[in-house]
């Protein structure tokens, strides 16, 4: 019997071994795959192709400039949307809501978050951008105009409108994470705050969110990398232009969006090699993200 379980648990270890070493071998075949097939790229613009907005297949001109700069900013400014909702969703439902409505409001935050990315687009694309062009983008030009970023012409489809629908997306994530987060502070903790006659605001802003505050800022970062690799519902609202917008409301593209609208049209070796430079600048961009993102929550857990 003993041999038996001991059998048993060699096989277990060997598999869950062999698991970890697949997953890092398709780590590295991703990358070495990415960086081969761009290396006719990379040896004809050289790091040049990060710092040049030209993007001309006629030609054979290609700049990775105008994607890059759409990535950082759709991902920044979504983050700027996204962030305060979510922690004021993750407070209500973890400190605030009646414990009878918690599972429903968590049921529903998943469910948000399982919707697939081109459910997304196509509302944004359909209903949320008419809005963007008729009310909000002409609202804050009125108001907003003297701000050299907010004078421009209300597009409906470009860099504000991507940037809120990619907020959408990643608000039920980044909730998720910082409702888990706040379960980790220690019940001892808040009880002796409201001991000493702490209101429940104080607890939260003094207790809770001090507690986890690196995890919230990994949380942060951990939806960043979400949302510069988004592709669908950023594709379908940001206009894909090659120019780098004057102000928020100008049609631009990202790399994501870049990708998946020239992959089929990609006719020459060097316009291909391009798109795939782009999509090893993007590989990188990720990995780096999330790679701080989980240094950040490593640290909170010790």
């Amino acid at each position: 019997m003993k041999k038996h379980s001991y059998i048993i648990e060699n096989v277990f270890k060997g598999l869950s071994f062999l698991s970890v070493v697949l997953f890092i071998l398709i780590f590295i075949s991703i990358f070495f795959v990415l960086f081969n097939e761009a290396k006719l790229s990379i040896s004809k613009f050289s790091f040049t192709f990060l710092f040049k907005a030209t993007w001309d297949p006629v030609r054979e001109e290609f700049g990775g400039l105008v994607p890059i700069i759409g990535t950082i900013l759709t991902s920044i400014l979504s983050i700027i949307f996204a962030f305060p909702i979510s922690l004021g969703i993750a407070i209500f439902i973890a400190e605030i809501c009646p414990k009878f409505l918690k599972n429903f409001f968590r049921a529903g935050i998943e469910l948000l978050a399982g919707i697939p990315s081109i459910i997304y687009g196509i509302w944004g694309l359909f209903v949320f951008v008419p809005i963007m062009k008729n009310k909000v983008e002409p609202f804050l030009i009125k108001h907003l105009g003297f701000i050299r970023i907010f004078n421009g012409e209300p597009f409906g489809i470009g860099l504000l409108t991507a940037s809120i629908v990619l907020s959408f997306m990643i608000i039920p994530f980044i909730s998720s994470m910082i409702i888990e987060l706040f379960s980790m502070v220690p019940d001892v903790f808040k009880e002796s705050a409201y001991a000493l006659g702490s209101t429940r605001f104080e607890v939260i802003k003094y207790v809770i969110v001090p507690y986890v505050k690196v995890g919230i800022f990994g949380s942060v970062i951990l939806g960043l990398a979400r949302a510069v690799g988004e592709t669908m519902a950023v594709t379908f609202v940001i206009g894909n232009t090659y120019k780098i917008p004057k102000d928020i409301y100008e049609p631009t593209i990202t790399i994501a969006s870049s990708l998946a609208n020239e992959f089929t049209e990609a006719t020459t070796e060097i316009y291909l090699s391009s798109l795939f430079y782009l999509a090893f600048v993007l590989f990188i961009i990720s990995f780096l993200v999330f790679l701080i993102s989980r240094i950040l929550l490593l640290k909170l857990i010790k």
